[in-house]
């Protein structure tokens, strides 16, 4: 896959030559957040102990996002910024984060602090002891509707069901996978990207650390019910022959 030629980048190179974890966070009209997850994130990254950059990816946003996230660039050098030019999805966004990280080890996470922060030292935990990829598994989604638990809860299973990928339950984008899936992932230029099934799909060794998702610091979700489906229906047609045989059928 190849990004569209309007994405226009911006990037902050005072990085380090030994990174040994890249933070990728697509950001898209999260002002209110920023200051919130940068200061969180930061005293866990201090805890870890190695050297990291955090990759912000804007994704086109119309909010001072960009403005916030260049500031928090200029302040530390650590920090980096991809920005697009206008709303490109958030699948894309990790996928630039991807292509522009230099990590050892890569996390990628969600920046309205739903993905607390406080996990990344137990996914960094597993990867030393040898584990390519290192998901989190949502035990509890604190916040969220009703109808959301419950669509998100129904999709996994039936995903599982139609598709001969092995996508553990209940996982999102949230997880660390070590620079030779990077590296192999970097690779799969697919243009409808349904990540968390590419992660599974590419093999190698995986194992899950369980968290509850905290509710959203800030603002409002980014997701409405027709972007969510069409996700949904993306990562199908993706890692299922189902439709096209289903659709052959009633022809």
């Amino acid at each position: 896959m190849v990004l569209p030629r309007r994405l226009r980048t911006y990037s902050v190179l005072n990085g380090f030559m030994n990174t040994q974890l890249s933070i990728i966070i697509p950001v898209y009209n999260e002002e209110e957040v920023l200051p919130h997850l940068y200061q969180q994130l930061t005293q866990v990254l201090t805890t870890v102990g190695d050297p990291y950059e955090i990759l912000f990816v804007n994704d086109g946003s119309t909010d001072h996002t960009l403005k916030l996230v260049r500031h928090l660039a200029r302040q530390d050098p650590r920090v980096k910024v991809i920005s697009f030019s206008r709303n490109f999805g958030h699948q894309l966004a990790i996928t630039a984060g991807i292509d522009y990280s230099r990590g050892e080890a890569v996390i990628i996470m969600d920046g309205d602090l739903q993905d607390p922060p406080e996990v990344i030292p137990p996914l960094v935990e597993r990867w030393r002891e040898g584990y390519d990829v290192v998901y989190a598994m949502r035990t509890g989604r604190r916040g969220e509707t009703w109808f959301k638990r419950l669509t998100a809860h129904v999709f996994y299973r039936f995903f599982r069901r139609l598709t001969r990928t092995n996508i553990p339950l209940d996982t999102g984008d949230f997880r660390l996978m070590s620079r030779t899936v990077v590296t192999h992932l970097r690779t799969l230029r697919e243009r409808s990207r349904f990540l968390r099934g590419l992660a599974g799909w590419i093999g190698f060794k995986q194992v899950g650390v369980p968290y509850k998702r905290a509710p959203r610091c800030a603002g409002s979700t980014k997701f409405s019910v027709l972007r969510m489906v069409r996700f949904a229906l993306d990562g199908i047609v993706s890692f299922s022959s189902a439709p096209l045989r289903i659709s052959i059928y009633f022809g």
